[in-house]
């Protein structure tokens, strides 16, 4: 009983506090909307990435003005910690190193976002991706790894596979930058040579992560259970592969399929960048993919009235920055006879990487000088690569070899490659290093890839609006698209006329753009997915599985209840193991605002993209990725005035104690010379307090 009484005390006490806390609260901090944190990931070695203490990390507010200013933070600054603010420019390695060697001195740094792409290449990756789980090792020509031959991104500096012990925070270019910078010009500045004084504009910054040291460390505190609902410290990276192949497979019987011979047309989904979430991937990730789309739907029509000699596999990973968690997961899914098909019935891979910047509408065409030493995988990749290069004819494209002998860029392809020999081929518009300058970094976008709009048009018109982009694409995709129909469809013959008016559509090209890289939340997305899925598309792209059913599916004239149910009618047993089924909410016709629903009939299935070191728990895996994320609980940064450090230490009188229990506690007063915006914290006042036990 007096603990129900103790409780219902201190509910009431604090609710009543809270609402005078609140109120000062809003007074001292202004908090800032729009920040994206560097998150702390591990692998089976070392941690990296950023964090901030239990409680957040605090420094005076320091605007870096260039790399010379940094000795100022580091040596001569008389307020430290500092919390550095960096334009862009400045958010290079040699400054990063430079403050994370000095961090002592650094309780942070925020990166203000510039609006516009910067003029040199910045790459935070590094020069060598996915160097250790390729198929280049000491075991598979040990002369062609490490990119020893071929350095494939030359401006990758290393700064997101490197440790900071402070939270790094990218700010949006606001009204949250400008007060940011009104309150330093106001109180941190010094004018003629004069030390700041105090009030000082300071920032908090709360980024603490949960993991630390290694995968093996965090997976293993996972399992540490000691009450009922245990806390997990990290997760491993992944997420699912999607795919669809132009003839139904049964997906519920898994391995082998006799007499089954599958082509895969792959393509990566996921791209990174410095920032959590701030991976736009333009070039490194949508260019391929959409271009694969493209052709897969183009393709729709007559795969369907006329199957493939062979079966084309369109096939999407996910995770693939992260030492190819999702073709790593694929094949060792075939490998183990947990997949619809198995590794005997690949015939040959057909990527496409890297395309949306092609120089001089050149096209190269990546092989494996390894494999091919084997006279019937290299007449294979012959086969492949003449075939491409007969359906560039006639579409102002140039498709070649790099004409030098070196290894695959990092791709997919390359995980089959670690199983068996596999005839296959990698597009990409580099012949050697990339020709993406902002590899994997937060300015890999839509503005790199020149995806503009006329001035004044409304979303619903640069939404239909074929842009310089979509036409690039366009031509990739019909390549592609030509190809496969010339090697795998009409082999008895008739190739030319089945090819007569089969083409991607621009439509469709320039909608995937506008929507993965301008704004998912538009028409034709909310159009191919279910009702319940509405609200995903606020701030992220639709889920990838309804835009390739759409794209590649057909219409079934059949109930929502039998849709959602995965059958034709009642009666149906079969249908699902051949076909998945989604009811989307379709179009509202015209003067109307009821959206007109139907069910779409596809092959396209997910399959798991997490590493197979997680299912085999080999935390220290040099084969498999090893990848997790560390949790956290609060991610948010606030500004406000500090007080001298001096003024901060107050002394507590020694309480006078009456007969009632009830003690008088008086606090001196530590400072009064505040703003009127932004009041001082800690705010102690001169009053004294009260306090009955």
């Amino acid at each position: 009983r007096f603990n129900v009484a103790a409780t219902l005390v201190k509910r009431i006490y604090f609710s009543f506090a809270g609402v005078g806390c609140n109120s000062v609260e809003k007074k001292i901090y202004v908090h800032l909307n729009y920040t994206v944190p560097c998150v702390r990931l591990l692998n089976a070695t070392h941690q990296i990435g950023c964090q901030s203490h239990l409680s957040g990390n605090v420094g005076v507010l320091h605007v870096l003005e260039s790399e010379e200013n940094v000795d100022w933070v580091l040596r001569s600054g008389p307020n430290p910690p500092y919390l550095v603010i960096l334009e862009s420019p400045l958010f290079t390695r040699s400054i990063m190193m430079k403050l994370k060697n000095g961090s002592s001195r650094v309780a942070g740094v925020a990166v203000v976002a510039p609006s516009a792409n910067p003029l040199e290449g910045v790459s935070p990756h590094t020069t060598c991706p996915n160097e250790n789980t390729g198929v280049y090792t000491e075991n598979y020509d040990p002369s062609l790894a490490h990119c020893n031959v071929t350095v494939w991104n030359p401006l990758g500096s290393g700064l997101s596979y490197e440790q900071f012990d402070f939270p790094i925070f990218s700010l949006k270019d606001d009204n949250d930058t400008q007060v940011i910078r009104q309150c330093y010009m106001d109180h941190n500045r010094a004018v003629n040579g004069s030390t700041p004084q105090y009030p000082l504009c300071a920032m908090q910054l709360y980024s603490h992560m949960s993991a630390v040291t290694d995968t093996a460390t965090c997976m293993r505190r996972n399992d540490i259970n000691f009450s009922i609902s245990p806390e997990m410290v990290c997760d491993p990276l992944g997420d699912y592969n999607v795919w669809a192949s132009t003839r139904p497979i049964n997906n519920t019987a898994k391995g082998h399929k006799m007499w089954e011979s599958v082509v895969i047309a792959a393509a990566r989904l996921d791209s990174r960048s410095f920032f959590f979430e701030v991976a736009p991937g333009a070039e490194s990730g949508v260019s391929g993919f959409v271009t694969l789309l493209a052709a897969a739907h183009a393709l729709r029509n007559a795969t369907q009235e006329a199957p493939p000699n062979r079966t084309i596999l369109y096939t999407f990973f996910q995770g693939e920055t992260f030492d190819y968690i999702g073709s790593s997961r694929m094949v060792y899914d075939m490998q183990n006879n947990n997949f619809a098909v198995d590794l005997d019935n690949v015939h040959s891979v057909l990527e496409i990487g890297q395309v949306g910047l092609r120089a001089d509408s050149r096209l190269w065409l990546h092989s494996d000088p390894v494999s091919r030493k084997n006279d019937s995988v290299n007449a294979e990749v012959r086969k492949l690569i003449e075939s491409l290069q007969t359906a560039a004819k006639g579409l102002n494209v140039s498709v070649n070899e790099p004409g030098f002998s070196q290894p695959l860029p990092p791709s997919s392809f390359q995980r089959f490659l670690r199983a068996r020999p596999i005839p296959g081929v990698v597009i990409e518009d580099h012949q050697s290093a990339f020709t993406n300058r902002f590899y994997e970094s937060m300015y890999d976008n839509a503005e790199y890839l020149n995806i503009s709009y006329p001035p004044n048009l409304t979303p619903e018109e640069q939404l239909v609006f074929v842009t310089d982009t979509a036409k690039v694409l366009l031509l990739i995709a019909n390549i592609h698209h030509v190809h496969v129909l010339l090697n795998q469809l009409y082999k008895a013959g008739g190739a030319e006329s089945q090819l007569e008016g089969i083409n991607a559509d621009p439509q469709i090209v320039t909608r995937m753009l506008y929507g993965f890289l301008i704004r998912s939340n538009n028409s034709w997305f909310q159009q191919r997915i279910p009702p319940d899925f509405m609200s995903h598309l606020t701030d992220r792209p639709t889920n990838f599985y309804y835009l390739l059913a759409n794209l590649t599916g057909s219409t079934a004239n059949i109930s929502q209840d039998n849709c959602q149910n995965q059958r034709e009618d009642e009666k149906d047993k079969e249908s699902k193991h051949m076909y998945s089924y989604v009811w989307v909410q379709g179009a509202a016709p015209p003067n109307s605002t009821k959206r007109e629903g139907f069910c779409v009939r596809s092959t396209v299935r997910l399959s798991k993209a997490l590493s197979p070191a997680f299912d085999l728990r080999d935390y220290t895996s040099k084969n498999y990725s090893t990848w997790t994320e560390s949790r956290w609980k609060s991610i948010k940064g606030r500004i406000f005035l500090v007080a001298s450090h001096d003024l901060e230490v107050y002394k507590v009188k020694k309480p006078k104690v009456h007969p009632k229990g009830t003690y008088h506690l008086q606090q001196k007063t530590l400072f009064t010379n505040c703003s009127k915006q932004l009041y001082c914290s800690p705010a102690f006042t001169s009053e004294t307090n009260v306090v009955t036990l």
